[in-house]
């Protein structure tokens, strides 16, 4: 399932050009949302837990909407994806009941919304994957594109929550990436943030400044 919505944008290019969500005077980052209203209340457990998750680690802090222009629409919608950062006014951040409710899916598709391209189209991927363009879906082929994005100095990172799995968009069962050099290494196998995934959202939004 292709997940990111519409356009292809580790950062995006288009975050040195707008689409990050605005710091407020106290140095945090508010970012609106509401759900809606078709979720169990375990489901809506699963969601709760990965928005919060980022206030432990960052200076982001998801809150329910009030009557704010911009925010997130989180709704079940056919799969699980978001739009890279923010858009303008209501974005939809699918995580569908049937496959998207796992607490890494829930972080994966909000670092898109945050403005979080897929690890394996790291601008230095080469070093790091083998893309195996033969085994992939033809329409899924635009998920592996190379994209100019703002590494921050952080390692590629095969435990990344945005690494997708060596078999992702595998027409025929057979690996789509494989690691280099060592081709046994694990790959997207994250079940929450890496290390990596934090510092770069840190740097990305100047927590610490």
């Amino acid at each position: 399932m292709d997940d990111i919505a519409v356009d292809e944008r580790n950062a995006d290019p288009c975050t040195s050009t707008g689409c990050l969500w605005p710091k407020y005077s106290d140095g945090k980052i508010y970012v609106p949302y509401v759900i809606a209203n078709h979720y169990s209340s375990r489901e809506l457990e699963i969601i709760k837990r990965g928005l919060d998750s980022f206030s432990s680690v960052s200076c982001i802090r998801f809150f329910r909407r009030n009557n704010e222009r911009d925010y997130i629409s989180i709704e079940s919608r056919s799969g699980c994806y978001s739009y890279v950062g923010r858009r303008g006014n209501a974005q939809t951040v699918s995580l569908a009941r049937n496959g998207c409710l796992y607490h890494k899916t829930v972080q994966h598709e909000l670092l898109h919304a945050l403005g979080f391209n897929h690890e394996q189209t790291r601008s230095d991927r080469d070093n790091h994957i083998r893309i195996l363009w033969e085994n992939i879906t033809n329409d899924m082929k635009h998920n592996f594109n190379k994209i100019n994005t703002l590494n921050q100095g952080t390692p590629y990172d095969y435990n990344s929550v945005m690494q997708y799995h060596r078999t992702a968009f595998s027409k025929n069962g057979y690996p789509t990436m494989v690691p280099i050099p060592n081709s046994n290494a694990e790959l997207g196998k994250a079940t929450q943030m890496s290390q990596n995934d934090i510092i770069r959202l840190n740097k990305l939004y100047k927590c610490c400044e």
